[in-house]
């Protein structure tokens, strides 16, 4: 993993770098709107800096002791060298820092690199939510994740 990664709290300065990831990354993006929301509220936003430059993100929510994986994205400029681990490292260590005993998150059933990058991480899948993501040609299924954390 590369060593010269940083993390640092998501600032509504971030927003505009931040949405164009989102935009590059995903057919149905956020909203600034929503990711702006998220750093006026009680949810953990983090960017992840490669060489002093934004290249992920991860929005995180917290309630009675489960935190809810809400976005986490790498720039595709940035994808294929383990950022996404190390991203992901980063959220289930904050989130057990912070003394949750689950994570959950959902992820579209053909997204299999993410899927794939959960279960390395230990998320086992849980459930499904019928038609939960917009497509081009109508809705996908999403599977529900969900990870012990050691507290």
């Amino acid at each position: 993993m590369p060593s010269d990664t940083e993390f640092r709290d998501m600032t509504l300065a971030d927003v505009d770098a931040v949405w164009q990831i989102e935009c590059a990354a995903y057919g149905f993006p956020w909203s600034k709107g929503l990711f702006e929301q998220a750093i006026c509220s009680t949810k953990d936003c983090w960017v992840m800096l490669l060489q002093g430059r934004i290249c992920g993100y991860a929005i995180v929510s917290y309630v009675v002791g489960e935190a809810e994986l809400l976005n986490i994205c790498v720039d595709p400029q940035y994808q294929g060298r383990k950022l996404g681990g190390r991203l992901l490292e980063h959220v289930i260590d904050a989130a057990t820092a912070k003394q949750n005993t689950d994570m959950y998150l959902e992820v579209r059933t053909s997204n299999q690199a993410a899927i794939q990058l959960y279960e390395r991480a230990g998320f086992n899948e849980v459930g499904c939510r019928k038609n939960y993501y917009p497509t081009a040609n109508g809705r996908e299924d999403a599977l529900l994740m969900a990870l012990a954390l050691s507290v």
